[in-house]
């Protein structure tokens, strides 16, 4: 397991937002942890865990792929991704249809 300290999430909770993933409750609430990084990612990944949204985490890794400065996670992840998953991320058009999917997470 890898800890990651010191991730700037706002952008990342912001395409979480748009996509549908995160409520407006939800997105407050975590911007509200600004100041403190890593609590910050750890509500994040709890929120994304406990989501009834069918693709939080390959939401959470295609906006991962957007932020230059996190590509060495993204290299991290595709390292365990399995080809079922791959395949899947293949297969979905996420991202074309923005909102598609309405968080009940409020």
């Amino acid at each position: 397991m890898t800890m990651i300290h010191s991730v700037d999430a706002a952008e990342i909770i912001n395409v979480l937002f748009q996509e549908g993933v995160l409520a407006a409750h939800s997105t407050r609430t975590l911007m509200l942890l600004r100041n403190d990084p890593e609590e910050q990612c750890s509500q994040l990944l709890a929120l994304l865990h406990t989501s009834e949204h069918p693709e939080a985490f390959l939401q959470l890794y295609r906006a991962l792929q957007n932020e230059p400065h996190l590509e060495w996670l993204v290299r991290r992840i595709d390292e365990y991704t399995d080809q079922e998953v791959r395949n899947l991320l293949q297969r979905q058009q996420i991202g074309d249809q923005p909102g598609k999917y309405q968080s009940t997470d409020s």
